[in-house]
This record gives C-alpha cells, sequence and structure tokens, in this order.
C-alpha cells in the first residue's frame, strides 16, 4: 500500500533541494522550488512541504490541474 503524500526523500529527489542554506530551511527551499514548478502542495504546521502521491503519479485530471497553477498563485483541491 502507498502512502497518500510523498515522502521527505521523494520530495528531495523531485525538487533537488537537500538541504537549506541562505537563512532559509530545506522544506523553505523545498516549497519554492515546489512553486517554480508548478506543483501542488500545502506547507503542514511544521512547515514542511507535502505533495499529494496522486498529484504526480495520477496524470491525466492531476497533471492538468498541476499545469494551470502558476507561481505564487494559491491552489485549492478540485471538489468531486
Amino acid at each position: 500500500m502507498s502512502n497518500l503524500f510523498l515522502t521527505g526523500e521523494e520530495i528531495a529527489e523531485l525538487t533537488g533541494v537537500l538541504r537549506g542554506t541562505k537563512g532559509k530551511s530545506r522544506e523553505e527551499r523545498q516549497a519554492d522550488a515546489l512553486r517554480k514548478m508548478g506543483v501542488p502542495h500545502y506547507v503542514n504546521e511544521i512547515k514542511r512541504p507535502m505533495v499529494a502521491r496522486a498529484t504526480i503519479e495520477g496524470g491525466g485530471q492531476a497533471m492538468a490541474q498541476a499545469a494551470k497553477v502558476q507561481a505564487g498563485s494559491t491552489w485549492e483541491p478540485s471538489v468531486r
């Protein structure tokens, strides 16, 4: 059974961000990279970016939604 969200290791691989630099934490840099890539994500209470596995693996609708997200915009989950 797969997890609902990508692991920290998978997010690091996806973003290419392994550590913090220049006063920003690893998680802040990863969230910045995800925004620039247009990948929908949440930032949880401990400031960790959370990417739903379906966003990456789901193809079709999930990837179309990801393509619509512009850097700096707010992503909202679709209601089904």
